[in-house]
């Protein structure tokens, strides 16, 4: 065990106590009336298990591999921008864990310290968000830079066209240090098909685009060689009033079928979430928030402790469910249910202070 923490929660809770209000509300937030980032929890809530009984479950194995790595548990570190306003050390904290731990880092273009230090934070793989702030010849040289740096795969995020308003820290008058000094909104707004075809030609790396929430979109991302279709809304921090990803996961599946990893990010906050992604065919999940909150809490070994947590939490559904592997979930392992509880961005936890943490 990594560190004195007992649960996430606890994790949240100490991660509240460390920061300020306007990171705090900066990470906890989405935009507008937070609708999105309500259903992306909701979608979760109303997936139940379909347990097998009298399976010999002494032994559980939740590893796995994606794009050739190996993962102790099917959970990557999601790209997160400003990570530094958690802990100084920022992304090289977050890289050393994900080595540590046993996992993948998606490492953003916009946190700090560089993309090289955080490289060169550990030999783990790493994988390199990129935005694009800027012409071809920026990109190539961002791509040139992510290249010598080692990095193993580029991630292109497709939902960020142009920025949403965020309430929770626009009323505290918090800027995230990764909007402080805006960039020309104009080539975020340009990215095209042809300029994701560019990218993936001169980059020549395994290729995951992330924000797709459509099959139309999926299917595209397919026709253009896309390795990998990362199912998100940025955890509800972009379009208000969109679905759950767990809502949009089984269309974006039909239509993959086979011919692209996908992953899904937004509301995974308990190992049981894991599974239930995996059992509806996702290769992993990626995590923002809980990783943001180890962070918070203590550094580097409060994102291993996270992942620790997920990982016994993992186990345990899996053992109750009569499943010894990952490779053994399967869409006939859940079913559709009610939920049970009103989503909020920590409602999978149920020993929060009264009037939950805000």
């Amino acid at each position: 065990m990594s560190s004195e923490f007992l649960s996430n929660e606890e994790i949240v809770q100490e991660a509240h106590r460390r920061l300020p209000q306007g990171p705090w509300d900066y990470l906890v937030g989405a935009s507008e009336s937070e609708t999105t980032m309500r259903r992306n929890r909701l979608a979760f809530d109303r997936i139940a298990f379909r347990p097998r009984v009298m399976i010999d479950v002494s032994s559980v194995d939740t590893s796995t591999s994606f794009l050739g790595h190996d993962m102790r548990i099917p959970v990557m570190l999601a790209p997160v921008g400003s990570l530094q306003v958690f802990d100084p050390e920022g992304g090289a904290a977050v890289a050393r864990a994900a080595g540590e731990f046993g996992t993948l880092h998606v490492v953003s273009s916009v946190t700090q310290p560089s993309l090289e230090e955080i490289s060169a934070a550990t030999d783990a793989a790493k994988i390199f968000q990129l935005y694009i702030h800027g012409d071809w010849e920026w990109t190539k040289e961002m791509l040139d830079r992510a290249k010598q740096a080692g990095y193993k795969g580029l991630c292109i995020t497709a939902d960020t066209a142009t920025y949403s308003r965020r309430e929770r820290p626009l009323l505290t008058r918090w800027t995230p240090i990764s909007r402080r000094n805006p960039r020309d909104p104009v080539w975020q707004a340009s990215v095209t098909w042809e300029s994701l075809d560019r990218i993936k030609e001169y980059a020549g790396l395994p290729f995951m685009l992330k924000g797709v929430a459509t099959a139309a979109d999926a299917a595209m991302a397919v026709e253009h060689g896309v390795d990998v279709i990362w199912v998100s809304n940025h955890g509800g921090r972009q379009l208000d009033y969109g679905q759950g990803t767990m809502e949009m996961l089984p269309e974006i599946m039909d239509v993959v079928d086979g011919k692209a990893d996908v992953v899904v990010d937004g509301g995974v906050q308990r190992g049981s979430d894991v599974v239930k992604a995996v059992a509806l065919g996702a290769r992993a999940v990626a995590i923002g928030k809980l990783q943001s909150w180890g962070l918070a809490a203590n550094g580097t070994e409060g994102v291993v402790r996270v992942l620790e947590i997920l990982e016994e939490e993992m186990r345990i559904a899996m053992g109750l469910m009569g499943v010894t592997s990952i490779g053994q979930l399967t869409p006939a392992c859940v079913c559709k249910a009610e939920a049970t509880t009103q989503p909020h961005e920590m409602s999978a936890w149920v020993n929060m202070p009264e009037g939950r943490i805000v």
